[in-house]
């Protein structure tokens, strides 16, 4: 089973490498991983997914809980919540009915063409991982260049009664 899980973690250097480290010395495997800076400076969200069974799950998030600059850990997959990736990818397209081809698909997958070259178009999609995995597939057939891709990230929809909605940064700023 495929669980996201979302943990809020001190944002201090050497952090992602701590979590990352520990969890691969312990055998899980993390089939995607995405960090950044929250709203609060202090503070980034990690989103892992993670597959495996309940056991898998809980042992991962009593590993994660253990670590000191993780704040707190929530498998989000068990609400509903919103999903996405992001892909950014170079496809072959010479000047011609090529050109034309791809934005078709690229307006059907609501991307965006963010660059062009002589030879070669540079896409932004971003949705679903089917979505994607979708669009990918679509342009295999003119020729994809080079492809990057953003791991999960995820949020639980607006309605209160998890701890997310009572979560109160605590302020590490040193006091004067």
């Amino acid at each position: 089973m495929r669980h996201i899980l979302s943990a809020l973690v001190q944002n201090v250097p050497g952090v992602l490498a701590h979590i990352a480290g520990m969890l691969a010395s312990r055998g899980y495997n993390i089939d995607s991983l995405a960090v950044g800076e929250t709203e609060h400076p202090n503070l980034s969200r990690m989103t892992f997914v993670v597959v495996g069974d309940a056991r898998v799950l809980e042992q991962v998030r009593k590993q994660l809980e253990k670590i000191v600059t993780v704040v707190s850990v929530q498998d989000i997959s068990s609400y509903d919540y919103v999903e996405r990736d992001l892909l950014l990818m170079k496809v072959k397209a010479p000047v011609g009915s090529v050109r034309s081809e791809i934005r078709e698909l690229v307006d059907i997958f609501r991307g965006r063409i963010v660059d062009v070259g002589p030879e070669e178009m540079m896409v932004e999609i971003s949705g679903r991982e089917n979505k994607v995995e979708a669009f990918i597939d679509r342009m295999r057939a003119y020729g994809i260049t080079e492809l990057a891709r953003t791991g999960r990230i995820a949020m639980v929809r607006s309605v209160c009664g998890h701890s997310f909605c009572d979560y109160q940064p605590v302020d590490s700023s040193p006091s004067a």
